[in-house]
């Protein structure tokens, strides 16, 4: 399981490393220099279908609560909303106890 993911995404239709089994509440941040539309994406079956729950133009520090449970999470460029520069993506998944 991967409970953390920074990483640095850029280029259209990239994506980071999928957080798994996020449950409550997660972190979510967006730093560097860069042009684009970032998509926050959640999956409820395991990476096969990515729903959008949130897009960025511009860096931010947030945070997130997820009702769920075993759900996975991703950021990055989707096609066609990529210009420029290079993302540094974190997202920090809780667990529910």
């Amino acid at each position: 399981m991967v409970d953390v993911v920074y990483q640095e995404v850029s280029g259209s239709n990239k994506f980071s490393k999928v957080v798994d089994n996020i449950g409550g509440y997660y972190n979510y941040s967006l730093a560097g220099t860069w042009v684009g539309t970032v998509t926050l994406q959640r999956s409820f079956d395991e990476g096969d279908t990515w729903r959008d729950v949130d897009s960025h133009t511009a860096n931010i520090e947030t945070y997130g609560i997820e009702p769920g449970e075993n759900v996975y999470y991703r950021f990055g460029f989707k096609t066609g909303e990529y210009t420029s520069g290079r993302v540094e993506g974190r997202i920090e998944g809780g667990r529910r106890r």
